[in-house]
């Protein structure tokens, strides 16, 4: 009977097992490629997003510079956005928007992981997005960043500002608005986007990595 109660245990357990054994290599990134990709013009520059069975995963590493200052360069891997084909679909709530709200946006797949390795600055997150535009489907952000997106004013009683700094990690769940409220110099941080819903379908590598 022990016998029997051991082997229907590890039939059951077998399928688990042989489904945890993912055959996908592991993906290296230096910190001589994050320095790479962060010297790139723009803000948001993928590192890579590829497939590692359950879900797509990708890594960008993001340069904000000084509040109020507009950034060098195009966003997105140094490429230039093309300006959309059509005025932008409007997306969250509507209503008025109190003075001295801070702009983000929420991404529909995307949970994000940040880790601050440089500098530092106001993060704002939860509430939610007002008088928003969803991402064009053409965009940088929803083919190679963050899959479909909704940017606008941020707003509500729950609003959350919190002051960030090198080390500190940031976990943002998909359709979280969140943005920044104040950055004194700059701030640098890798973010760590899983996509189980696969909204960005086309696996990537930054071509300043294929150069090397």
């Amino acid at each position: 009977m022990k016998s029997r109660v051991l082997g229907a245990a590890a039939a059951l357990l077998f399928p688990v097992i042989a489904l945890a054994q993912n055959p996908k290599g592991a993906t290296y990134i230096t910190a001589e490629q994050v320095k790479t990709i962060n010297a790139l013009p723009g803000v948001d520059r993928q590192i890579v997003n590829v497939d590692v069975g359950n879900t797509n995963l990708a890594v960008g590493v993001i340069h904000r510079g000084k509040s109020g200052v507009p950034p060098a360069g195009a966003a997105g891997g140094g490429a230039a956005v093309p300006a959309p084909a059509a005025p932008p679909e409007p997306c969250g709530d509507k209503g008025a928007v109190p003075a001295g709200s801070s702009t983000g946006l929420w991404h529909q797949g995307q949970t994000e992981t940040y880790i601050i390795i440089s500098g530092s600055g106001t993060l704002v997150t939860g509430g939610k997005v007002v008088n928003g535009r969803k991402s064009a489907p053409d965009s940088q952000v929803t083919k190679v960043l963050n899959g479909p997106s909704c940017s606008g004013s941020i707003v509500g009683d729950d609003v959350v500002r919190k002051v960030v700094n090198v080390g500190d990690i940031i976990i943002i769940p998909a359709g979280t608005p969140h943005g920044w409220a104040d950055i004194p110099d700059h701030v640098d941080y890798l973010s760590v986007r899983p996509d189980p819903q696969r909204t960005i379908s086309e696996l990537y590598t930054n071509p300043a990595l294929k150069k090397q």
